[in-house]
């Protein structure tokens, strides 16, 4: 399989993980909309929220208030979206959450600077 979230689960591709455990993963996207902008997966590849275990998605909806709140806290951000998209608006085919910080100013910052401030 080709899916880069597996491989990301897999640790052929590094991430900057935010959390773990056996169901999941929480890491920062690489290509975030905002700084912060972090990605909540099940480690079982499931394509979209028609085939993700119910189990999972609730755990991945608990997990998204939790890393909702560590970011919003720990990078000042005033609000925060979550987004799941499914069909031809997913740009990767492996279900996936977003939880993107909102600013009230654009905020620039290096991704390593984020990572560095949300952990520490």
């Amino acid at each position: 399989m080709d899916c880069v979230f597996c491989k990301i689960i897999k640790g052929e591709i590094p991430s900057y993980k935010l959390y773990e455990d056996d169901l999941i993963m929480a890491f920062l996207d690489i290509n975030p909309y905002a700084p912060g902008h972090t990605l909540i997966i099940p480690k079982e590849h499931t394509l979209d929220i028609n085939t993700i275990p119910e189990e999972t998605l609730n755990h991945i909806m608990k997990m998204a208030k939790d890393m909702a709140k560590l970011v919003t806290s720990k990078l000042d951000a005033p609000g925060f979206t979550l987004i799941q998209n499914n069909g031809f608006v997913q740009e990767v085919k492996h279900f996936h959450l977003h939880v993107i910080p909102k600013y009230r100013k654009n905020l620039e910052m290096d991704i390593k600077d984020v990572y560095k401030k949300i952990t520490h």
